[in-house]
């Protein structure tokens, strides 16, 4: 993840510490990718991680954030430890992968996936936690409609969706720079106010 070597010290700036990890396969890591891997090791790290904070006795406060394919492992997490997490940041996301399938000309039906892609839905709706949706409005990867089609479905009260105006897929930080790290140090700060409040 040696890309974020130079991304993280925006993150610091905001005094937002970041872990980032590899799927199987890329980068460094070892492995063969596949969906049901990155389902499964997504809870893996996401105890990890949370035993290391413990270790270093650092704060526990956790915000999940899934990027593109990561979204599915972002989402998978959000459902699951919605009391250990205080929020959740998709960027450049869809709400299943049946839906970037049919986007690339693999019919749904054929492959016998609609069961799939409703329960998908099911699964958003119940993820209450606060949640920043970051797009690139000029997406055609993982067009626009995907990330409405989250914030729509998310049971979540608090949640916002910001679209990077003239951003594609690969290009969203850069273009939108500025209104991108601006609206996670805010969304951080708000729902760890939101997070404090429910423990008053």
């Amino acid at each position: 993840m040696s890309d974020y070597d130079e991304i993280s010290p925006f993150y610091h700036q905001g005094k937002i510490n970041l872990v980032v990890a590899d799927y199987r396969g890329y980068g460094a890591s070892s492995g063969t990718p596949t969906l049901t891997d990155l389902v499964q090791d997504a809870h893996v790290i996401f105890k990890e991680v949370r035993g290391e904070l413990l270790r270093r006795n650092l704060r526990k406060d956790l915000w999940v954030m899934g990027r593109s394919l990561g979204s599915i492992s972002g989402l998978e997490l959000a459902y699951h430890y919605q009391k250990e997490i205080q929020g959740l940041i998709i960027e450049s996301g869809f709400p299943s992968i049946v839906r970037i399938m049919v986007h690339l000309g693999i019919p749904a039906q054929v492959m016998g996936l609609e069961k799939l892609d409703q329960e998908c839905l099911e699964r958003i709706k119940k993820v209450f936690l606060p949640t920043l949706i970051i797009h690139g409005e000029q997406d055609s990867l993982v067009p626009l409609e995907n990330a409405r089609e989250i914030y729509r479905y998310l049971g979540a009260a608090e949640k916002e969706l910001l679209v990077i105006p003239s951003a594609t897929h690969n290009d969203i930080m850069l273009v939108g720079f500025k209104d991108y790290f601006k609206a996670i140090r805010k969304f951080v700060e708000r729902s760890e106010r939101i997070r404090e409040g429910e423990g008053a």
